[in-house]
């Protein structure tokens, strides 16, 4: 039965309608009636009629005011309005607050009142059958939500048996690539992963990752039909069914999609990715095999010849421990001659293999290392130091990354200059101070000095030691100390090495200006240094 609530401030007017249907007959019964909206109101609180029949002209609360509550709170009601008056304005008002229908009194007989409820009950069973579509629509889609989905496909990457049946049998009952004869999956890496992400939190990571697969998916179609999944380490799997009978037409598809997939991935993220395809073939249960095939053909592309490169990695440690030094020597042209010759033993390997990333990543280590010990954490932020890593998304070549180190070991090295040098001096004498942070390790004396500025050798003196409170051989020696200091903590160096490539010539002369600035030998100094690294 059906439920019908009225609504009418004369009871006069609410028997008639009562008495013009057999209600039980025609499936209705009347649950309940209202001198007002207010009582109405209160009535639909306690029990939500499935229609109700208004008089508009009403005391306390109109039938015009109870619809638009009706619809704001009760919006499965259906509203049938009933007026003494026919005013268009009215009309208009109830039909925008959702009544179904406005009736005059006068007119009211027993058949226009019976079409409009069996109307409404029409519009309630259509709408009931839209609401089921909906909410089985919605069960669909949760069962195959993208997480979902997406775990079945990240499962045959992982070697176990019975992953093809299983995403088969998922596959089958929930309807998804359905009508294809072939399948076959491809393996897609973001480059360099590892140079991009390993400075980011967990929590920044899997947004990354989340938005490359989303711009991914985006690029390939419909999830149901072609799937990215994510495996780990900048790894993607992606899963692509074709309704082709051709194997050559399906090829030709996979390659153009996986074609826009890069460049989505280049346009809308600015980075770079490569990609293999597997084997072609006739079954959801095949796909593993064929990502086997792919994952193979690309983790060949990232580890060329791994034998050469484990021999090039344990090389790198001695050129690692050559950069630390004349990084900290601030010896320029030393450290560019080591990056490249890094990279100049590199030759064929690209950019985003593991050998290369695994370099890269330890002379940043090295290079932060380096900067927290001689710089202060405000001096590095407010000179921009720490590396934007996204710049490596857009790197093709080895030789734009060898650029790109030399470049920021740069940076580095001129803001230790800086820091080393520090105080307010004038032009002339800031500048003397640079050349002899460029030249320490050298012949260099006060003539040499005050030549390259093109100055006077007595003029320089005097303002020399009245802007820095010293002699310019007491400054040099510090400086030069000061480098022997880096040298010791690097511990590559002998000291007879060290007072040599700091720039004294004679080592007994080191010796002394040693005790001299620090109060302590070498030798001490290094058991100190020892000592505190227990």
């Amino acid at each position: 039965m059906f439920q019908v609530l009225l609504v009418d401030d004369e009871a006069l007017a609410r028997n008639d309608i009562k008495s013009m249907l057999d209600w039980e007959k025609h499936g209705f019964t009347i649950c309940g009636e209202a001198q007002n909206g207010v009582i109405a109101l209160s009535f639909m609180e306690r029990q939500a009629p499935h229609i109700a029949i208004l008089d508009v002209s009403m005391p306390t609360m109109n039938g015009l005011e109870l619809s638009g509550i009706i619809r704001d709170r009760f919006p499965k009601v259906k509203m049938i309005m009933l007026s003494s008056f026919d005013d268009y304005d009215y009309v208009r008002a109830c039909l925008k607050n959702g009544a179904m229908d406005y009736l005059l009194k006068h007119r009211l007989n027993s058949a226009a009142l019976l079409a409009l409820l069996n109307k409404a009950v029409q519009d309630l069973k259509e709408e009931e059958k839209e609401n089921e579509t909906r909410s089985a629509q919605t069960r669909m889609l949760e069962r195959l939500s993208p997480v979902i989905h997406r775990e079945y496909a990240a499962n045959l990457t992982r070697d176990e048996s019975g992953t093809g049946e299983e995403l088969e049998t998922y596959a089958r009952d929930n309807q998804l690539y359905v009508q294809c004869m072939n399948y076959a999956a491809a393996a897609v890496q973001i480059v360099p992963f590892q140079l991009l992400t390993e400075a980011l939190t967990d929590v920044q990571k899997n947004r990354f990752v989340q938005r490359a697969m989303d711009v991914m998916q985006m690029a390939i179609g419909d999830i149901h039909k072609q799937t990215v999944a994510y495996v780990g380490e900048g790894r993607f799997i992606v899963l692509f069914s074709s309704a082709d009978r051709s194997e050559h037409t399906a090829v030709s598809q996979i390659k153009q999609a996986l074609s826009n997939l890069a460049h989505s991935v280049e346009k809308f993220l600015n980075l770079k990715c490569v990609y293999a395809i597997g084997t072609l073939c006739g079954s959801l249960r095949q796909l593993g095999l064929s990502y086997g095939k792919a994952n193979k053909e690309i983790n060949d592309l990232l580890n060329p010849g791994m034998s050469t490169a484990a021999k090039r990695e344990a090389l790198f440690m001695e050129e690692q421990k050559q950069l630390l030094l004349y990084l900290e020597q601030l010896d320029e042209e030393r450290m560019k001659g080591v990056i490249s010759s890094i990279f100049a033993s590199l030759p064929g390997l690209p950019v985003y293999s593991a050998t290369i990333q695994g370099i890269v990543s330890q002379m940043l280590h090295m290079a932060d290392i380096s900067m927290k010990r001689h710089l202060p954490n405000g001096f590095i932020e407010d000179h921009k130091l720490t590396p934007a890593r996204s710049e490596f998304g857009r790197m093709e070549k080895a030789a734009e990354l060898e650029r790109w180190l030399i470049g920021y070991f740069t940076r580095i090295m001129e803001a230790m200059k800086k820091q080393y040098a520090g105080g307010n001096f004038s032009r002339h004498i800031s500048k003397a101070v640079q050349f002899i942070m460029d030249h320490h390790a050298s012949d260099i004396s006060l003539d040499t000095t005050a030549s390259a500025l093109n100055l006077n050798p007595s003029y320089f003196s005097r303002l020399f030691k009245e802007e820095t409170q010293m002699t310019f051989t007491e400054y040099l020696n510090r400086i030069r100390i000061k480098a022997s200091c880096s040298l010791m903590e690097s511990g590559v160096c002998s000291f007879k090495q060290i007072s040599s490539q700091v720039g004294f010539a004679n080592y007994t002369y080191f010796f002394k200006v040693f005790k001299t600035i620090t109060g302590m030998t070498p030798q001490a100094y290094m058991d100190q240094l020892k000592e505190s690294n227990k």
